[in-house]
């Protein structure tokens, strides 16, 4: 039986990439690119068909933020096909990035350098923005749409016959101190990036405790520091021209520093070889890059609790049930209007 594959942010960086590879891995795999932006996504289907002539990719347009997109792309994807075998929930965004100059500086003349890099704690804050919906954009796009998907798509991801895994792109920056389960979306404080990626590691726990029984399995990967359109937006392009070579020098010396796409989805491609039942469901698996070039994954264990897990779960549970009264109140509304 040919393997399902979805992925969501798939025209360009890290996304991108790991199509690449699994295109290279498996050609008889049927791939869907699930993207906002479609001329994007057809560009991307396109190089991949240059390389993988043969290729059953099909494209998906999606945007995670973006309730009413959620709903009709599920419903489309369900139409055609009737499996999903691995799921990667890659799409993010990172609004409007403000770096703390004076942290930034005092840190990179400091044997604190690599740890700032590899995961701009104390480094980075955000402007967010209230979606149509009325939702924070960054929780809404990160995490929230994501997990309205898994819901929309349990029918073809629970299946008897072979388990599937749903695989969370998360991030060194997901800090516990930068989430609260009293304000889910962030909405009064300054890193909703930090909030929304270690709340990814909280549902990955949850639908593991959920789902296992039912065939289905998720992970959280990180993708090291990888030079992306999103980590380009955080600092003026003048910035990098001075800071890349001393990135490539600090390269040598630690492991984090995954630099391109390729290297940056190593962990999500390694993730495509494992039986899902096997992988460790408090482990956040890393890309990695030694100073040689060579790409590995490792564990690490997060840094999260079962209980803060399932209550972020329910109060998940209650607001999805908050939004699809919404939409159908909506459609109620319209139709009297006509």
């Amino acid at each position: 039986m040919k393997k399902v594959v979805l992925v969501t942010g798939a025209n360009s960086g890290i996304g991108l990439a790991l199509c690449e590879r699994l295109l290279s891995q498996d050609a008889q795999l049927q791939l869907c690119l699930a993207c906002r932006n479609m001329q994007r996504a057809d560009a991307a289907r396109q190089a991949l068909l240059v390389s993988h002539p043969q290729a059953q990719v099909t494209l998906l347009h999606l945007d995670v933020g973006n309730m009413r997109s959620v709903l009709r792309a599920a419903e489309e994807f369900k139409q055609k096909y009737n499996r999903l075998d691995y799921m990667y929930l890659n799409a993010g965004i990172m609004p409007n990035p403000r770096v703390d100059h004076k942290a930034f500086y005092k840190g990179l003349f400091s044997s604190n350098v690599v740890h700032m890099f590899a995961t701009g704690e104390g480094l980075l804050t955000q402007e967010d923005k209230v979606t149509p919906n009325g939702l924070q954009e960054v929780f809404a796009t990160n995490l929230f749409g994501h997990f309205l998907l898994v819901k929309e798509l349990e029918p073809l991801l629970c299946q008897m016959d072979h388990n599937s895994l749903v695989i969370w792109t998360s991030s060194s920056n997901a800090q516990r101190s930068a989430f609260s389960l009293d304000d889910i979306q962030h909405q009064k404080g300054r890193e909703p990036y930090s909030s929304s990626k270690y709340a990814s590691d909280l549902l990955s726990l949850a639908l593991n405790r959920h789902y296992n029984n039912q065939g289905l399995y998720s992970s959280v990967i990180c993708p090291g520091l990888v030079m992306t359109n999103l980590t380009y937006g955080i600092l003026p392009s003048f910035f990098w021209t001075f800071i890349m070579p001393i990135m490539w020098l600090i390269r040598i010396f630690t492991n984090t520093f995954t630099l391109s796409p390729y290297n940056g989805a190593e962990a999500l491609f390694w993730l495509f070889m494992q039986k899902p039942e096997t992988l460790d469901p408090m482990a956040k698996y890393h890309s990695l890059t030694s100073g040689l070039g060579n790409n590995y994954t490792k564990p690490h264990k997060m840094d999260v609790d079962e209980n803060v897990s399932e209550a972020l779960y329910v109060k998940l549970l209650e607001l999805e049930d908050t939004m699809r009264k919404k939409l159908r109140d909506e459609d109620v509304d319209i139709k009297a209007k006509n």
